[in-house]
């Protein structure tokens, strides 16, 4: 990656979206008269469970993977995932002919985990409340020779979600419109950090706000300490792809510096926005991938009158719980 102040840049995005563009999908920006009238703003839904295997996560995925030197890709990839990351890998791997083993935890969706294998991976599962997944995933990389494939904290990974943020930027260019405030779902931080990256460097005044699951805020309460903290043990949340404990090191030196702050919605906010966005707008939006609309829907920004940016961040959600959302 290019030498820099921060460990991503707008160069490396843009590389990013040259390695990924045969591969991943460009995802347009929707906007809907029934949402902007509700919120009285003009909102536009970046709807990434458009994307190849659903979420975002096949754009950082892809780049990594490709990084990766030819003599080293015998020995595979290994990540650590509850799905998106895992499905994303899988499926980049696959591409670049490649095996891939994937370190899930046992209580993951199960349509996350059959996705996974159906592109060829193999799944390891491993108890969330126990387990070390990292140690895991360590551990069978280095008798297999593999590559270690982080869903946030590395420099490929976050230019390759950068991607998005870049298609945002150009987009509302081609509107004539300068957005005001972008919001993006963070679990490590990777999306947010290239979200972030990406558009600062053509908007620099607008605003980038992290959405998060009530309790589960751990990159809105190290914004406001001003460094990484771990959020209070919690228990469990329907979005079930943002329970990180704690900000990624390297996307957190990104997110404190380009971030204005965070916000939270809680499981029921988030289910009312999962069923909004499938009854009105007639999108599946898994439950993390809705935390960003959720948060708007219940009044957290303050948008009046402004051009508001959200990413909808994946659509693989278990078909009984989003059953149950949308009754």
């Amino acid at each position: 990656m290019t030498e820099q102040l921060l460990p991503v840049g707008p160069a490396d995005i843009d590389a990013a979206a040259r390695v990924i563009a045969p591969f991943a999908i460009r995802t347009p920006l929707l906007s809907f008269p029934v949402l902007n009238e509700r919120v009285g703003a003009k909102v536009f839904l970046k709807p990434e469970m458009l994307q190849r295997t659903g979420s975002f996560k096949f754009r950082g995925a892809f780049n990594k993977v490709f990084s990766i030197p030819q003599d080293k890709r015998a020995g595979g990839v290994v990540a650590f995932s509850s799905g998106n990351h895992a499905q994303g890998v899988a499926a980049a791997a696959k591409i670049l002919d490649m095996h891939a083993t994937i370190v899930m935890p046992a209580d993951a969706p199960l349509s996350k985990r059959e996705r996974t294998k159906s592109y060829g991976a193999e799944v390891v599962l491993y108890d969330r409340d126990r387990d070390d997944r990292e140690a895991i995933s360590r551990g069978i990389a280095e008798k297999r020779g593999a590559t270690l494939v982080k869903p946030y904290d590395d420099p490929y990974v976050i230019a390759g979600q950068g991607t998005a943020g870049r298609e945002i930027a150009e987009d509302m260019a081609t509107l004539g419109l300068a957005p005001d405030i972008v919001v993006a779902p963070a679990s490590g931080g990777g999306l947010i950090a290239g979200v972030a990256t990406a558009v600062k460097a053509r908007y620099p005044l607008a605003e980038i706000v992290v959405a998060e699951p009530e309790a589960f805020d751990d990159h809105g309460i190290s914004l406001t300490a001003g460094h990484r903290e771990p959020h209070p043990p919690a228990g469990r949340t329907i979005c079930d792809a943002l329970m990180a404990l704690m900000p990624g090191e390297m996307t957190f030196a990104i997110n404190s510096k380009l971030l204005a702050r965070g916000v939270t919605a809680s499981d029921a906010e988030v289910g009312a926005a999962v069923a909004f966005a499938y009854r009105e707008l007639k999108l599946v939006v898994e439950p993390g991938g809705a935390v960003g609309l959720a948060a708007l829907l219940a009044g957290r920004l303050d948008v009046a009158g402004k051009n508001v940016v959200i990413v909808l961040s994946g659509g693989n959600v278990d078909a009984d719980l989003f059953a149950e959302l949308v009754a």
